[in-house]
C-alpha cells in the first residue's frame, strides 16, 4: 500500500474500476490516457477524444489528475505497420499482443519507471505473483518477499483471471518479465464483467454502461479489409478450389483472407466454400467446400517467435494451449526445440487454425508464454 501507480486509462468500465480500487487500497495514483491512434479513417471517425473524455470524467470523479502520453509514433511503427506488413505476408496477426508488448507494456512502462513509479497497472483480466527468485523452495520462517525490491532480483507469474471468459493472459504472453514484477492488474481477481460494471455504477463512475470494445481498437467499425485496401493495392488474382486446382473465381488481394473465412469470397452461388490457405506471393486463394477437407485441420502447430515469462522454456510435456482470445483450452504436448520454435501435437484435430496467429501454453492457471503459429504447406 502507498506505493507510487502509473495506470493506464482508457475511458473504459475496466480501467475505470482499476483506479477507483487502487485509490481505495491507498495507492499514489498518477492517471495517464494512452493517446496511440488519433486518425481517422475513410468512413470511420476515431473515438480517441470520446475516450479521454470519459477518462477524464472517471479521473475527476476520484480526485485525479490525469495527464496524456502521446504513443502514436511508437503504436505506429509497432503495431500498425506489424498488422500491415503481416497480412501482406499472408499472416493474420493479433495486434493487441504487439501492443501490449511495446506500447502499454514498452514504452508506456518505461516512461512510468523513469519518472518514479513503483508499479504500473492496467485494467487488464489477469493476475500476476511476484517473489524473488530462489533455487529451492523458502522455508516456512523465511520472510515474505518485499514489494519494493528492485526488479531485477524478482521473477512474476502470470496467471489467469478470475473471470475466465474475459481472461486477457492470450494478449500479454510477450510482456517482459521484469515489467510484469512491477505491474498490478486491480481487475484480475473480480469474477465476472457484470460485477465489475455494478461496482462501478457503486462508486458514481459513470461508465458502466460502456460497450467494450471490439475487434482492432484503431480500425473501429470501417472493418479490417476496408483498412487493408486502404494502405495496400489492391491485386486482383484467382480464388482456386484447393482439391482439383480448378479457378472458380477472382479476388481484390491474397492479403484479405484469413484462414477458415467463408464470407468475403463472393463465388455465386453453389455450396459455401471455405479459405484453406493463402500464397501472397502468387496471389492465389485456396478454397474448398468440404468441411471435413484434411488441410482445414491440423494436429500439430509450429511455432517461431517464442517468448517464455519465466526467460527459459519449460519441459517437454504435456500442457493446455489457446490460439484465440476466449478460445478453448486444449490439451496438447509440447516439445521446445534447441533452435528456439515450439511443436505442439494437439490431443484433438483443430479446425481453422490461421498462421500469424499467437498459440499461448498454459500449465493450469499459470500462463508460461507463447509463440507465433507458422503457415502450412502450399499444395504442390
Amino acid at each position: 500500500m502507498g506505493e507510487r501507480v502509473c495506470l493506464g486509462m482508457s475511458g473504459g468500465v475496466d480501467s475505470a474500476l482499476a483506479a477507483a480500487l487502487l485509490v481505495e487500497q491507498g495507492h499514489d495514483v498518477k492517471a495517464v490516457y494512452m493517446r496511440n491512434w488519433s486518425r481517422d479513417l475513410p468512413g470511420f471517425r476515431c473515438t480517441w477524444a470520446d475516450d479521454l473524455a470519459d477518462a477524464e470524467r472517471v479521473a475527476v470523479t476520484l480526485g485525479l489528475d490525469l495527464e496524456v502520453w502521446d504513443c502514436e509514433r511508437t503504436y505506429k511503427e509497432t503495431v500498425v505497420d506489424y498488422l500491415v506488413d503481416a497480412y501482406a505476408h499472408g499472416y493474420t496477426p493479433n495486434p493487441d499482443v504487439m501492443c501490449n508488448q511495446t506500447v502499454k507494456f514498452g514504452a508506456f512502462a518505461e516512461r512510468a519507471f523513469a519518472e518514479g513509479a513503483d508499479f504500473v497497472a492496467t485494467g487488464h483480466y489477469a493476475r500476476v505473483g511476484v517473489a524473488p527468485p530462489m533455487e529451492t523452495a523458502p522455508s516456512a520462517s523465511a520472510p515474505a518477499p518485499s514489494a519494493s525490491a528492485p526488479a531485477p532480483s524478482r521473477r512474476a507469474t502470470l496467471f489467469r483471471a478470475a473471470d475466465e471468459h474475459k481472461d486477457q493472459t492470450y494478449f500479454l504472453w510477450r510482456v517482459p518479465t521484469g515489467t510484469l514484477a512491477r505491474t498490478l492488474f486491480p481487475v484480475g481477481d473480480i469474477p465476472s464483467k457484470g460485477e465489475v460494471r455494478r461496482m462501478c455504477a457503486a462508486r458514481g463512475l459513470g461508465v458502466e454502461r460502456k460497450p467494450d470494445s471490439d475487434g482492432i481498437c484503431f480500425i473501429g467499425e470501417v472493418g479490417i479489409r476496408s483498412f487493408l485496401l486502404d494502405v495496400l493495392d489492391r491485386r486482383p488474382g484467382d480464388i482456386v478450389e484447393w482439391e482439383t486446382g480448378t479457378v472458380l473465381g477472382r479476388h481484390d488481394g491474397a492479403f484479405l483472407f484469413t484462414v477458415g473465412q467463408r464470407k468475403g469470397l463472393d463465388l455465386g452461388g453453389g455450396p459455401a466454400r471455405y479459405v484453406v490457405t493463402t500464397d501472397t506471393e502468387s496471389n492465389v486463394v485456396y478454397v474448398t467446400a468440404d468441411r471435413s477437407c484434411p488441410a482445414l485441420w491440423c494436429r500439430r502447430l509450429e511455432l517461431s517467435d517464442v517468448l517464455w515469462i519465466a526467460g527459459v522454456p519449460p519441459a517437454e510435456g504435456d500442457y493446455v494451449v489457446r490460439t484465440r482470445h476466449t478460445g478453448e483450452l486444449r490439451p496438447a504436448h509440447v516439445m521446445p526445440h534447441a533452435d528456439g520454435t515450439v511443436s505442439v501435437d494437439l490431443a484433438k484435430p483443430m479446425r481453422a487454425v490461421a498462421p500469424g496467429q499467437s498459440a499461448v501454453i498454459y500449465d493450469g492457471l499459470v500462463c508460461l508464454g507463447g509463440g507465433i503459429i507458422q503457415k502450412g504447406p502450399l499444395p504442390s
